[in-house]
């Protein structure tokens, strides 16, 4: 066949094969980078995809602005303050002649936080119940106001003394409510005694509504603080119990240690009877104690102070303040 077949046609022929393979290869070519365009869209996508996946997400955190006090919506940090402490309501008094050495709104009534175990304390005390008896921690005890944590577990047993000692020492809030739940009468009948008490010490401007002072409707000034100080400070177990720098309890198997909620008890400058500190957001950082100031008996009142540890610095302000400005302080017992 090839052999009929003249050279002409197979030239023709060649040449028609060239043109067409010519014409075929931009195509083929231009086809092949579309292709390869949409293989890179292909593997971009499906690697921004999986980079997506594994890159962590960004989580926008919306602070809550802080809650203001009662004494901080009421302006009470405003006052005149040489000391210019960072507790609006301040009292210092001489406990025996009630002379008043330094006052700063003594009689704003504010809530008062766990400054009401001090009352707690006193009705126990007064009441005459045997601190031997075993008390119990129920679901009854476990705060559903504010969530406030506690070492104590639903089950626990103490003593009422050891429930005392830690409602007293490191402010435990299932302690004081088992107080409380534990009076004749239960919590009811034991809050009925807390204002009667108040009542009978002529604390006008005092209100208790439950025992541990989680509730921001307990409330109480400056100046009926001072009062319920005195009146606490007569029992030696309070005194004690208040000032102890810490104390180790037995809980089931094991021993736990709770230490006091006021750093001053332990620090060598200071000559401290009685206290007890408190804090919610309502009432702010707030500290009373009885100490003694070169051989003077004096009662301190802090409420409503800003900053987690400006109460015990305003305390230190007071004591040099009083050292060194106010002679009549310094020169008795000397």
């Amino acid at each position: 066949m090839w052999g009929c077949v003249k050279l002409s046609h197979l030239v023709a022929i060649a040449f028609a094969v060239a043109v067409s393979t010519v014409a075929f290869e931009p195509a083929v070519a231009a086809e092949g980078r579309s292709a390869t365009k949409s293989a890179r869209k292909s593997v971009s996508a499906k690697s921004t995809r999986s980079a997506r996946a594994f890159m962590p997400r960004r989580i926008v955190r919306v602070q809550e602005p802080p809650r203001l006090s009662f004494g901080q919506i009421a302006g009470l940090h405003g006052a005149d303050d040489p000391l210019e402490l960072k507790s609006s309501v301040a009292l210092v008094l001489d406990q025996e002649t009630n002379e008043v050495l330094f006052s700063k709104n003594p009689r704003a009534v504010l809530p008062i936080a766990s400054i009401t175990k001090l009352m707690t304390a006193l009705v126990v005390t007064e009441a005459g119940l045997p601190l031997d008896e075993t008390l119990s921690v129920t679901e009854d005890d476990v705060d559903t106001e504010k969530g406030s944590h506690s070492r104590l577990r639903v089950g626990t047993q103490l003593t009422r003394g050891e429930m005392l000692h830690l409602a007293l020492m490191a402010s435990e809030n299932r302690a004081a409510h088992a107080l409380g739940r534990q009076y004749p009468g239960g919590v009811p009948a034991f809050v009925a005694a807390m204002n009667r008490k108040a009542v009978a010490l002529g604390m006008s401007d005092t209100r208790y509504v439950e025992p541990t002072g989680l509730s921001s409707m307990n409330q109480s000034s400056a100046r009926d603080l001072a009062v319920l100080v005195k009146a606490a400070g007569e029992h030696q177990l309070i005194r004690e119990l208040s000032t102890s720098p810490e104390h180790s309890v037995a809980i089931g198997s094991r021993q736990m240690q709770f230490r006091n909620t006021n750093s001053l008890v332990r620090s060598p400058s200071w000559e401290i009877g009685l206290q007890k500190t408190g804090y919610i957001s309502e009432a702010g950082r707030c500290v009373v104690m009885q100490a003694t100031l070169h051989g003077r008996q004096l009662i301190m009142v802090l409420l409503d102070s800003a900053g987690r540890y400006s109460r015990l610095g305003d305390a230190e302000r007071i004591r040099k303040w009083l050292t060194e400005s106010h002679p009549a302080v310094a020169a008795t017992g000397e």
